[in-house]
């Protein structure tokens, strides 16, 4: 089925998500391995995700942990030196697809309070047609209801969307309500795959 609109998640695919990187700068490998082992932070993102108040699942999360409380305020207080840079690729693809008057939508687990603090830093991430952010919704991928939701705020037909994350669960859920999906690996194969679907030529992608 021909694609009618072209959904993007944002972090690893727009924005590099490597917090692990941040604090192998800012403290060291070996504290940072201990920092993750200690404290399931990954665990408080999805509390943020799914709608938690950014700052205030943080600072739970530091008075939880007051051994490592300097370390996991930085989360919030460091967002944006630690959820970036921009995939330069990637953020040309969406633009190129605009261009072409493909519509194209984003699909993000992100938090309510944070995902402003990012979107003024990358002034793209304003620029989508829709947007359907996690936490501003109440659902999370890889929820079937999110997808849902989706389907039936832009009333296009599960096959005619095509859909863009690096996680594979996230794309087994879209999979399974028969969206097209492209497992993000680097930004050079969504491009590959943009060409093939016929929405975008080689020469768009450069």
């Amino acid at each position: 089925m021909r694609v009618e609109a072209v959904i993007f998640d944002i972090g690893n695919v727009l924005i590099e998500w490597q917090p692990e990187r941040y604090y192998d700068r800012v403290i060291g490998p070996e504290r940072r391995q201990d920092l993750f082992t200690q404290v399931d932070l990954f665990a408080m993102m999805d509390r943020i995700d799914a709608g938690a108040p950014f700052a205030g699942a943080v600072e739970e999360m530091a008075l939880a942990h007051p051994e490592w409380a300097p370390e996991i305020r930085l989360w919030r207080d460091n967002w944006n030196d630690m959820a970036r840079p921009a995939i330069d690729l990637s953020v040309h693809l969406l633009r190129a697809l605009r261009r072409r008057g493909v519509p194209v939508f984003a699909l993000s687990n992100f938090g309510a309070e944070n995902f402003p603090l990012s979107e003024a830093q990358f002034s793209f991430l304003a620029e989508f047609d829709r947007r359907y952010i996690s936490a501003e919704i109440g659902l999370i991928k890889p929820d079937p209801a999110i997808y849902a939701h989706v389907e039936a705020d832009c009333g296009l037909a599960a096959r005619a969307l095509l859909f863009a994350d690096d996680r594979v669960d996230n794309i087994k859920a879209a999979q399974a309500r028969g969206w097209q999906t492209h497992l993000f690996e680097d930004a050079q194969g969504w491009a590959n795959r943009l060409v093939q679907a016929g929405l975008l030529t080689r020469e768009d992608t450069r």
